[in-house]
């Protein structure tokens, strides 16, 4: 069988990139292959689609052009890094995945969910994750973490207004309680070990049916 593909969610400064990193060196030390990536990017060719989204310089992308901009880097990503390490046996643990784009470029715009998730299942063959952290902090936490990350220069998508964020912040909680099978809710307060302990909890199951 193949490995398990595990994806990290959630609005911006809630540590997704800290917990990503935290969980890859716990599953390798339990002897498992593990592999961290992110999104947009995990390629070369997605790395580049990457600059042209985030990079603050320039008038920006419309709603239907940042959708297929995303859709593209991970339909590179997926066919060239993810599928091929599943099929190696190895765990996948991606920084971001479909749900942000379902949450930042759909809901309240001008794209439905369903515009979104066809693009994916062009790009992609409609893969999805095995297991969904969707972590979640207090909004007074999650700024100062982005103070402390972003030093005043926030990407493109991260400087959008406080209103757009809060939009995001409904997506991701509409996502979850529609899938609760595939979406686990992590408190994202605290100190990054105990944000860990918790995320361990909730990978123990999927650990646990590996050799099935």
């Amino acid at each position: 069988m193949g490995g398990r593909f595990i994806t990290l969610e959630g609005g911006e400064g809630v540590g997704k990139s800290t917990q990503a990193r935290l969980l890859v060196e716990a599953l390798a030390a339990r002897g498992l292959e593990a592999v961290l990536t992110r999104e947009p990017g995990g390629t070369p060719g997605a790395e580049a689609i990457r600059g042209l989204l985030l990079d603050p310089r320039g008038e920006g992308w419309s709603p239907a052009a940042e959708a297929l901009l995303f859709a593209a880097a991970r339909a590179d990503h997926v066919d060239r890094l993810i599928r091929p390490a599943l099929a190696q046996n190895a765990w996948v643990i991606c920084d971001r995945f479909i749900d942000s784009s379902r949450a930042y470029q759909a809901g309240e715009g001008e794209l439905t969910d369903q515009d979104v998730l066809l693009l994916h299942r062009i790009g992609t063959g409609g893969l999805m994750p095995d297991l969904t952290l969707l972590i979640e902090v207090g909004f007074e936490h999650a700024a100062a973490r982005l103070a402390l990350r972003d030093r005043g220069k926030s990407d493109r998508i991260g400087a959008r207004d406080a209103a757009y964020h809060a939009q995001v912040s409904r997506r991701f909680d509409a996502l979850a309680a529609e899938e609760p099978m595939r979406f686990v809710r992590i408190d994202g307060n605290g100190e990054p070990v105990a944000v860990h302990h918790r995320i361990m909890q909730a990978v123990e199951t999927l650990e646990a049916t590996n050799g099935d």
